[in-house]
């Protein structure tokens, strides 16, 4: 069942137009991946999605995005950044603020107010979600800073997780680990979907292959090939999506 729906969606800088005329349908609780070279539009796609585009005064959007049956540009923007978390390339955690109050910043920055018992539950449940509570439940106070490059990005996922979203989007959460640090991210990812619909965007054509169900390959702004993952590294459709496959360009 499609939890999200992309439809003809177009995004341009000033005259460059950065993505052309992509439609996709996303499946609810399935990790869904964009790969592509670099410059295709991947990234660009998943900030249209969250709203992120607005903060760019030269950035112009056309298309829609449907959620449940409800279009994302018609709703506030903060809301749609609650119910659709994103977790960036490299790992952001507040500096100045301990791992407890960066997995409870979501509630903080809101205004939206929980008792201490509630928040506490919330702190745990979200890094128990995250494979990190128990390498941090006696350090909670300590900044996230004090974490490793990993760790700190399980972190940034409690904290997006922790507002509870219906969609988790994650663009190049490995890029900045090394290959430990990856697999554990990689792990985490698979595990995650049986709670939250995932949309990862990866230059790493083993990893898509590897935690995805769906995978999108695009090129030069343009979706060129989406569908099941097992088919398409196995059997792609598109002569480009091959030629990407065996690393003839990317």
């Amino acid at each position: 069942m499609a939890i999200l729906s992309i439809q003809n969606l177009c995004v341009s800088f000033q005259e460059n137009m950065a993505v052309k005329n992509v439609s996709m349908d996303i499946t609810e609780k399935k990790v869904t991946a964009i790969m592509g070279p670099s410059g295709c539009g991947k990234t660009t796609v998943l900030r249209s999605i969250n709203r992120l585009h607005e903060l760019s005064a030269h950035a112009r959007v056309a298309g829609r995005v449907i959620l449940r049956g409800e279009d994302l540009y018609a709703l506030d923007a903060m809301l749609v950044r609650r119910r659709i978390g994103m977790v960036f390339q490299r790992p952001n955690p507040f500096p100045t603020m301990s791992i407890y109050d960066n997995v409870a910043a979501g509630y903080l920055l809101n205004g939206l107010r929980l008792d201490r018992r509630e928040l506490d539950a919330l702190v745990e449940s979200s890094l128990r979600a995250a494979a990190l509570w128990d390498e941090v439940k006696d350090s909670l106070r300590k900044r996230g800073t004090f974490l490793s490059g990993g760790q700190q990005q399980r972190l940034c996922i409690a904290r997006a997780l922790a507002l509870r979203p219906e969609i988790m989007l994650l663009d190049e959460p490995t890029s900045a680990l090394d290959p430990k640090a990856a697999a554990s991210i990689e792990e985490l990812i698979v595990r995650l979907k049986d709670s939250v619909t995932i949309l990862l965007v990866t230059h790493n054509i083993a990893q898509a292959s590897r935690v995805s169900d769906f995978t999108a390959f695009m090129y030069l702004g343009e979706l060129v090939e989406f569908g099941l993952s097992a088919k398409m590294f196995t059997a792609p459709g598109d002569k480009r999506t091959e030629e990407y496959l065996t690393g003839k360009f990317g």
